[in-house]
């Protein structure tokens, strides 16, 4: 496991977060200032310091239930709600999104490269706003000097550390299966076709070569797909073409996305099971996870009349259907934590309620989750 995989995956489900937002608040035509002001408001809290010198120390990765109540926290960080059923539709399309980038990155190092291009959008959404351009130029500044340097071998560890965070999530989303690039049991169908990774060659030809290095003979196969020479390198600075497609937005009003849930073996259900078990672990990932959302600064609207829910799909009736039949594997429950025996613990989480419960106030979805960070985890 790489202890510095946590902001890349931080940055890449944010990027996609931001991706899905935007397609939803053009689609549903709300005003374009509040539009912007949920954009921003989202960016401003992501990129705030406190939280991201927290985010850049080196520590394992948070399960996916807590990286959940991150997110959670982070889209309700302005005057949009979302109900749960839309929460977690997000959050299922932005980590099947950042899944496939990943797994479709066959050198590690482009890895970086899919996260410099959701950084690029990122920009283009404030791009208007001179202050919180700041915020993102100087988190972009902090992974080229953390990132670059890494070897080869450090970024194929993160990209297994990422890839194992995946392992289990399948749901099907239907721009993937239209695109027929993911199979109707949720999992992705990679190609045998296209440019090789960057620094490599055709797969096709064995070179036989002397103890003294002397080139004997050449022996060729067939590769059983139809590999073509690597394209240039993409550019690793602020500046500069990524040349990868992968983590720029896939999303259009015109092109709505849904996704279905995959039916579960009686292997994956055991799993499940496994997985509920206490785990040991469980309240210092608690402290961790809440001294990371301490550095959070999630503003209170000034008229809580300006404020409105987002739906991510196409009528309630669905929302709601989609909330009773979400398989009970798929939920993003948390483990009851006895946290108030810890009294450093329990200032941390005094200080996180005072902090956000004034933006769960809002609506009745979001009160739903909970008015501070323990009841609204135990609510997900």
């Amino acid at each position: 496991m790489s202890s510095r995989t946590l902001p890349l995956l931080f940055i890449n489900l944010g990027g996609e977060m931001l991706y899905i937002l935007d397609q939803r608040l053009r689609a549903q035509n709300i005003p374009a200032d509040k539009a912007k002001k949920v954009m921003n408001d989202i960016i401003t809290t992501m990129f705030n310091k406190k939280f991201l010198e927290e985010l850049f120390k080196p520590q394992e990765l948070y399960s996916k239930k807590a990286l959940r109540t991150v997110f959670d926290r982070l889209a309700h960080a302005s005057i949009m709600r979302l109900n749960q059923a839309s929460m977690d539709k997000l959050y299922d399309l932005m980590t099947m999104a950042f899944k496939y980038q990943v797994l479709l990155c066959s050198r590690p190092k482009d890895v970086l490269l899919v996260s410099f291009n959701h950084m690029d959008a990122i920009k283009d959404f404030v791009k208007d706003t001179p202050s919180i351009l700041s915020q993102v130029d100087e988190t972009y500044q902090q992974l080229i000097e953390m990132y670059t340097p890494l070897s080869v071998g450090e970024f194929q560890l993160i990209r297994q550390t990422l890839l194992i965070f995946f392992q289990d999530m399948h749901i099907r989303v239907s721009i993937f299966l239209k695109d027929k690039v993911q199979n109707s049991n949720g999992r992705f169908v990679l190609p045998t076709s296209g440019p090789v990774p960057h620094g490599t060659q055709v797969p096709g030809l064995i070179r036989i070569f002397s103890c003294s290095g002397e080139e004997l003979n050449r022996l060729q196969f067939n590769n059983g797909g139809n590999y073509t020479s690597a394209l240039r390198e993409g550019s690793f600075e602020i500046f500069g073409d990524r040349v990868t497609k992968l983590g720029t937005n896939m999303y259009s009003v015109s092109r709505p996305v849904e996704t279905h849930m995959s039916g579960t073996s009686k292997h994956s259900t055991q799993h499940t099971k496994v997985n509920a078990a206490p785990n040991p672990l469980a309240k210092e990932e608690l402290n961790l996870l809440a001294k990371l959302m301490g550095g959070l600064e999630v503003q209170k609207p000034g008229n809580t009349d300006s404020g409105f829910r987002v739906n991510l799909f196409a009528t309630d009736e669905e929302e709601e259907e989609a909330l009773i039949s979400r398989p009970d594997e798929l939920s993003y429950g948390v483990i009851n934590i006895q946290a108030t025996k810890d009294q450093q613990a329990n200032a941390e989480l005094a200080k996180i309620m005072g902090e956000f419960t004034e933006s769960g106030d809002q609506s009745t979805g979001a009160s739903s989750k909970g008015d501070d960070l323990l009841a609204m985890m135990d609510g997900l």
